[in-house]
């Protein structure tokens, strides 16, 4: 019991002078704030409504990149299986070789979608 006693007189300090160098801390870290970057549309001054198209705009984008990456990710994945299939004896060759021209084909198809969706928008 006695070792418990002490295990928690260590932790009780421990925490005490962590939260003490922790609120010694909060005033070196109100430092300010850098200036907000404007959307890619870049909208006239005092302009709030194409000021938040331009911002939402910029997350589509942003949106659409992170699922052609989520896409790229999968493409590639299925066709590491087809090839693991084709070793093990699972599968035949020419799946592999149809597998990554369907792959290399959607690849450039988004590839290109994400091109006209950046420049035309």
């Amino acid at each position: 019991m006695k070792a418990f006693s002490k295990l928690r007189n260590h932790i009780t300090a421990s925490m005490t002078t962590a939260v003490l160098l922790a609120a010694g801390s909060i005033h070196i870290a109100q430092a300010a704030l850098p200036t907000p970057i404007a959307p890619s549309t870049a909208p006239a001054a005092g302009n709030w409504l194409e000021l938040i198209k331009g911002y939402i705009k910029d997350g589509g984008l942003v949106l659409g990149l992170a699922i052609a990456v989520i896409a790229f990710l999968w493409i590639s994945y299925i066709t590491i299986s087809k090839f693991n299939e084709a070793r093990m004896g699972k599968a035949e060759w020419g799946e592999v070789g149809l597998t990554g021209v369907v792959a290399a084909g959607v690849m450039v198809f988004i590839s290109y979608l994400l091109t006209e969706a950046s420049t035309t928008i």
